[in-house]
């Protein structure tokens, strides 16, 4: 089986799709951060370099989805990916890489590799567009603005960590900007995706609402 879920930063995306991956008893691929993993090890200094530059380097890269006690954890050359990689400056520095041709090819053969010998549910911006098309399931998820920056705001502070919320409404007008217009693998729907607007939703009501579609 294989689920995709797409949609905007701070929708909720990633906690939905390891709770319907748990459900499910499937594997949970988060494809962004398979970006952020990237863009953390890379740094600021490779965005410099041309596409056909940076192409030998990323051959260097190799993700891994491993099983650990009932639970998939992803893992970039063979070092497991962590809260290190999901400050917001990592975050833009993924947006910009995922402008670049040449990386999106690269994880996207990585995903479809990784999804070769198992079910997922695959989450991320154009999971059902372009890297899954033959998807089971396909849903985007949406919400404004600024209920998407209070849920950060909430996140961060619950993992006990500094957050000003007019910085994070900021950077997520300006992902949105970046994710929705780039010329590559641009932020929208697919044509058959089930679109849920979670705005004014709780997590278990969205949650619910997916797990209804899913035969």
């Amino acid at each position: 089986m294989l689920i995709t879920l797409d949609g905007p930063a701070g929708v909720g995306k990633t906690t939905l799709a390891k709770k319907l991956a748990e459900k499910l008893q499937i594997a949970y691929l988060d494809s962004g951060a398979m970006f952020r993993g990237l863009a953390y090890y890379l740094g600021q200094d490779k965005l410099n370099l041309s596409e056909e530059g940076l192409k030998p380097i990323l051959n260097n890269f190799q993700f891994q989805l491993v099983l650990e006690g009932k639970d998939y954890f992803l893992y970039l050359n063979q070092k497991k990916l962590g809260e290190e990689i999901r400050t917001e400056e990592v975050g833009f520095l993924a947006s910009s890489l995922g402008k670049l041709k040449v990386v999106r090819d690269f994880l996207k053969a990585e995903q479809q590799r990784l999804a070769e010998n198992t079910s997922l549910v695959a989450e991320g911006r154009d999971m059902g567009t372009v890297v899954f098309p033959q998807a089971d399931y396909k849903f985007f998820l949406d919400a404004d603005c600024e209920e998407r920056a209070k849920r950060r705001y909430k996140q961060l502070k619950m993992l006990g960590k500094e957050a000003d919320l007019t910085l994070i409404l900021e950077q997520i007008k300006q992902r949105d900007e970046q994710d929705r217009n780039r010329p590559i693998a641009p932020l929208k729907p697919a044509a058959d995706a089930i679109i849920i607007d979670t705005t004014r939703l709780s997590l278990e009501e969205v949650f619910l609402k997916i797990l209804s579609y899913i035969k």
